[in-house]
């Protein structure tokens, strides 16, 4: 089987081009304009005509640069032609698929095809995990069109029959190279398999490598590759800071930084959730307004986490890369690497987060020894030397070299002066008083226990059966008294015992 070939687009960058130069339908324009946009990014003008033309795409663009809208607006457009407004679930079958690889990302992308799709008939849903299955169930026996999902969502729901996806057209696989990673291959050969051979693939992405690039030509018939910028580059509006710090001091280079530059708002990037979770917390206690995003949180906390960040009322995100991909939040002024990434493409999406629609941002990265093969991983995908800086570290006390002074200037002040002995205490201290034999204490004795043994009387009853003229029974009512059955043994038995 020959390798299907990718075809590079040599148009060279055009000047912003408007959307209703495009042959779209008058609905998707009244909603494009809704939504503020009236010139296309260089991503749309490139990739837009190619995808109303049925071609396989491969979108390789920056950040923040509306790779969505570069997929959506065409399929909508190819889709209308299937629009009807009747209510039959049947006459609204899943015609486009688009998965993406974190539930952020499929409830963003979603909410951006509603828009675009709002003065249409075409019905637009979203599933992804962490939530209840029963509601998402409702929609989709009742009929959508365009469906967005996470991989393993959507397995639950069509092992589960409610959907079916054998009238799907057009597939879109967002963020491709972490779809395409090791992690969701074998979710998307399974969802690939239900769907119908003859269809129209599309990849978008910030970062294509060789591998992937040779991975997706199984998935794409003669893949058109549109790349608007060079491959994995990071956007020119973003400031890219560097500096070299100690892991006991990166929580207080960043209240400097936020501080020094007047930071409203900021995202801190760390590698694990756990470390997440504790670094929320540590801001907190600083008086920050924190929140934290990871993946042990549930679906509601993690989305009314970012909703809350959206709206100013949180200061400092700090999230794992669970926030990288596609995340799109307005007039973001700064992004923290408080870890580097273990993964050098992580670094592209996560400062991808700042400077989105053409506005400035800036980004700082905080690196100690270990993180020194890291670094390298960067500098190889970014193709240049990266400027490590030394960070001097301030408090409100001063810069760290005036505390030290300070810390040298206490450690001058004279000693307390030892105490003094007179010579003859000192003598007769250091000589040791001898110590008295040992003599185990005298054992406690009683007076009662050292008397003879006196036998008692044969008559005298036993003492559970004497009794008092107030209380004839002096001991519980449950304990009987006990008679004197001496025939048993052969013996005549007292009179008064048988009369008894």
């Amino acid at each position: 089987m020959t390798e299907p070939q990718i075809i590079e687009t040599a148009i060279p960058d055009p000047t912003p081009a408007r959307f209703d130069t495009l042959p779209l339908d008058a609905k998707l324009l009244r909603a494009v304009a809704d939504s503020g946009y009236a010139l296309m990014t260089p991503i749309q003008a490139k990739a837009i005509p190619i995808v109303l033309d049925g071609r396989d795409v491969m979108g390789a663009a920056q950040t923040g640069t509306g790779k969505t809208a570069a997929f959506s607006i065409p399929l909508l457009q190819r889709m209308l032609k299937h629009e009807n407004a009747s209510a039959s679930p049947a006459r609204h079958p899943v015609r486009a698929l688009v998965l993406a690889p974190t539930r952020e990302l499929a409830d963003q992308v979603a909410n951006n095809i509603k828009a675009y799709a709002k003065h249409t008939n075409l019905r637009v849903t979203c599933v992804f995990g962490g939530i209840d299955m029963k509601p998402q169930t409702l929609v989709l026996k009742g009929g959508v069109e365009v469906l967005i999902a996470t991989p393993g969502r959507l397995l639950d729901h069509i092992e589960a029959k409610n959907c079916v996806l054998n009238q799907v057209e057009y597939v879109v696989l967002d963020e491709a190279d972490r779809m395409l990673d090791i992690g969701f291959l074998p979710d998307l050969q399974r969802i690939l398999s239900y769907l119908p051979k003859t269809r129209q693939t599309l990849l978008f992405s910030a970062t294509f490598s060789p591998e992937i690039k040779r991975l997706s030509q199984s998935y794409l018939q003669e893949p058109v590759l549109v790349e608007v910028a060079r491959p994995n580059a990071t956007a020119t509006n973003v400031e890219q800071l560097f500096y070299s710090v100690t892991d006991d001091d990166k929580r207080a280079v960043v209240r400097q930084v936020l501080k020094q530059r007047e930071i409203g708002q900021a995202i801190v990037f760390v590698n694990s959730k756990l470390g997440a979770a504790r670094l929320a917390r540590s801001f907190e206690r600083d008086g920050l307004r924190t929140a934290a995003l990871h993946g042990d949180k549930s679906q509601d906390e993690r989305l009314k986490s970012l909703e809350a960040f959206k709206r100013g009322e949180v200061d400092l995100l700090v999230a794992t890369d669970v926030a990288a991909r596609g995340l799109d939040i307005a007039d973001l002024p700064a992004v923290f690497n408080f870890d580097v990434p273990f993964n050098a493409e992580d670094y592209v999406h996560r400062i991808g987060r700042t400077g989105r629609a053409g506005a400035s941002g800036v980004a700082v990265t905080l690196v100690t020894r270990s993180d020194a093969r890291l670094v390298g991983d960067i500098e190889k995908l970014l193709k240049r030397t990266l400027d490590l800086q030394a960070f001097e570290l301030q408090d409100e006390r001063g810069p760290r070299s005036d505390r030290q002074g300070e810390r040298g200037e206490r450690a001058e002040r004279p000693a307390r002066p030892r105490r003094e002995f007179e010579p003859q205490a000192e003598a007769a201290a250091s000589v040791a008083a001898p110590r008295p034999a040992y003599r185990p204490p005298a054992p406690a004795r009683d007076a009662f226990f050292d008397k003879p043994y006196e036998a008692s009387s044969r008559d005298e009853p036993p003492a559970w059966d004497k009794g008092t003229p107030a209380m004839p029974r002096a001991l519980s009512s449950n304990i009987k008294p006990k008679k004197r059955v001496a025939a048993l043994f052969g013996a005549k038995a007292p009179a008064e015992s048988i009369e008894s």
